[in-house]
């Protein structure tokens, strides 16, 4: 049967014409295919962020919301440990056909969201996270290891920039047509699955690295477990900045992005819902550029060094815009888009381009994805830490002041940790 999924999502001439296509239209291709299934998952994961779940108690003296956002993560905390196993040894040909039994029992988990009452139903929340976790490892598994994986790796990344905010205001318009809350996530995952498989087919179609692509990005093959331990000793003092700055800048962009609403209301624009889209489109079109340019670096260890000031300009970028918001230089608007660009600055090229980098300069032969899943497993760690310490450790501040102040301690100390990794690996790498 999963012989017989497999090849229903793949096409043999398709397959053929793109091996054969001129260099732009199978960039245009790759990025379509990866960013609208990533796109599509967000449908399975963030709709419900949207509502406010005021009418139901308190659990544990702790707000209904925040255990319903922590379960979540908890899920997927324990998907992208999880990850750093699967997705590092799963081979190509079985990728298509995981994305979609893993978004698959996401959605039956909402459903048991939707029929099991409050609090009970946080169950299911968790339930839905968990798979979640893998998918963009399965995805970026297609793209790593090319000569252009800066673009496609960007573009693929500009997908959750945008989803965020875009599946939230669907859901937020399902919920002002008499939608239930509890119902509501069920029913956006719902719109968005036809568009998931077509998505995954094309996905399923893109061809191989080229021998080309081999020579000036280093081989990938599957990692096991010995593998991974060598190249996490080799590399150790380079990789606990980026994983303890990672933690942070995890849980800063799951409050920007879980509590956005919140956030919008305290600033006086909780009546516009299409912010949380408009927002966010200029700052994936920066990114996305930004990262593309990175592709003309044919020179890997240059190339590294690039990425290492560019997040780091992210990173000073957050501070810089809160101030200039708290001097009311700037509005709430161009505040809320000014670190939204800084972070994802920041933080995108750690789920494509930073690792792919990493291994083609030491020459590594391995796959991206187990640090991408190593460091996205205690990042979200810490997105855990940073609710729990809000809801106990600050309940009398508001939701804008705690964001505010964690934007300075985000800035700092991520900046302070960008040093230190570029310093490390520009002599490792030299």
């Amino acid at each position: 049967m999963a012989n017989s999924l497999g090849k229903r999502f793949r096409s043999k001439k398709l397959h053929h014409y793109l091996q054969n296509s001129n260099e732009h239209l199978f960039h245009a291709y790759c990025i379509l295919a990866a960013f609208t299934t990533y796109f599509c998952m967000y449908a399975f994961r963030k709709p419900f962020s949207v509502a406010t779940f005021e009418a139901a108690d308190q659990v544990f003296e702790v707000d209904y919301k925040i255990i319903l956002i922590t379960a979540q993560v908890l899920g997927y905390t324990l998907s992208k440990f999880m990850g750093i196993k699967v997705v590092s040894e799963v081979k190509g040909k079985h990728r298509g056909k995981s994305i979609l039994l893993l978004i698959g029992i996401a959605e039956l988990a909402l459903l048991g969201f939707a029929l099991t009452p409050a609090p009970y139903n946080i169950l299911f929340m968790f339930l839905n996270g968990m798979p979640l976790g893998m998918v963009w490892g399965l995805v970026f598994g297609y793209l790593e290891g090319r000569k252009s994986t800066e673009l496609l790796g960007a573009g693929l990344s500009a997908s959750y920039i945008v989803a965020s905010g875009a599946v939230k205001s669907v859901g937020k318009y399902f919920l002002q047509s008499g939608v239930s809350e509890f119902y509501m996530p069920l029913v956006v995952g719902l719109c968005f699955a036809p568009l998931l498989l077509i998505a995954v087919f094309l996905l399923n179609n893109i061809p191989k690295p080229t021998k080309e692509d081999e020579q000036l990005r280093t081989k990938r093959k599957p990692m096991y477990d010995k593998d991974r331990w060598r190249f996490f000793k080799t590399f150790a003092p380079g990789l606990f900045p980026l994983t303890l700055l990672y933690m942070l800048l995890t849980a800063y962009r799951d409050f920007r992005d879980n509590f956005a609403r919140e956030i919008w209301d305290a600033v006086g624009y909780g009546g516009r819902p299409e912010l949380f889209t408009a927002t966010e489109i200029p700052i994936a079109f920066a990114v996305l550029i930004s990262l593309a340019t990175i592709m003309y670096i044919r020179n890997n260890q240059k190339a590294l060094m690039a990425i290492h000031i560019l997040m780091l300009f992210g990173s000073v970028l957050i501070g810089l815009s809160t101030l200039a918001f708290q001097l009311q230089w700037i509005n709430p608007i161009t505040w809320m888009t000014t670190i939204g660009l800084g972070l994802y600055l920041a933080y995108v090229p750690y789920g494509c381009v930073l690792f792919d980098r990493l291994i083609a300069a030491t020459k590594f032969i391995g796959t991206a994805g187990f640090m991408i899943y190593l460091t996205d497993a205690f990042g979200y760690l810490g997105s855990v830490f940073l609710m729990f310490y809000k809801n106990f450790g600050q309940p009398n501040l508001s939701w804008l002041d705690f964001f505010i102040s964690y934007s300075y301690v985000t800035s700092i100390f991520c900046g302070i940790c960008f040093i230190i990794s570029l310093r490390y690996f520009l002599a490792k790498t030299t």
